[in-house]
């Protein structure tokens, strides 16, 4: 997939979880910021079209990290609801969200940084992916839904019909102040959404008390 200058987003997802990042050069103001964020792994979280897989592949080429987009990990059945236009329900959710956490937990385990994609719409799904896990940090894009609905009028996805974002919406909880989340409005050229990320980031965590 081709990281595009704008926020134009595809979200097909058939992206390798550790595909070798793009050899174009990486922007001066990017690399810098990259420089400053340590090991952790980040979960970019936000409803369809917010510009989770974009951004995430943006990191992955800037960072190196391993990167997983997480609508790799749903089972078929969910697959199929979804293309078919029916939201999931929490028990449809439920072995996805345990998916996200074990490659988290391998990471974890392993030593290793990493990058996730997972919707996470509600406080529940956040607590069984990032829970009072250590190293995980909370990054969540978002923007209008008129917005993001025009971005995925735009983009073709292999099974999330826009018809499913006005649920997502919905059934969306905003993540509180004591989930720590890196909050990023997701507008303009990707370099810049993530570079806001990456500064953020490398601000929470030379913030962060030790027991945090």
């Amino acid at each position: 997939m081709t990281v595009s200058n704008e926020i134009v987003m595809n979200t097909s997802s058939n992206q390798p979880a550790q595909s070798a990042p793009s050899n174009d050069a990486i922007p001066a103001v990017e690399a810098e910021a990259a420089k400053r964020l340590g090991k952790t792994v980040l979960l970019l979280m936000g409803v369809s079209g917010s510009g989770k897989t974009t951004i995430a592949l943006e990191l992955h080429r800037v960072l190196q990290w391993p990167y997983i987009d997480g609508d790799d990990l749903h089972p078929p059945a969910n697959v199929e609801k979804m293309r078919a236009g029916i939201p999931l329900n929490d028990q449809d959710r439920l072995p996805w969200l345990q998916s996200i956490a074990r490659w988290i937990d391998e990471r974890l385990a392993a030593g290793e940084p990493g990058i996730i994609t997972c919707s996470d719409l509600k406080r529940a799904y956040r607590k069984i992916t990032v829970g009072d896990r250590k190293g995980v940090m909370l990054v969540y894009l978002h923007d209008d839904e008129k917005v993001i609905a025009d971005r995925i009028a735009r983009r073709e996805h292999q099974y999330m019909p826009a018809s499913l974002l006005h649920s997502q919406f919905e059934t969306l909880e905003e993540p509180g102040a004591d989930e720590h989340a890196v909050n990023v409005l997701v507008r303009g050229p990707v370099a810049e959404t993530v570079t806001e990320i990456l500064q953020k980031a490398a601000a929470a965590q030379s913030t962060a008390s030790p027991n945090t």
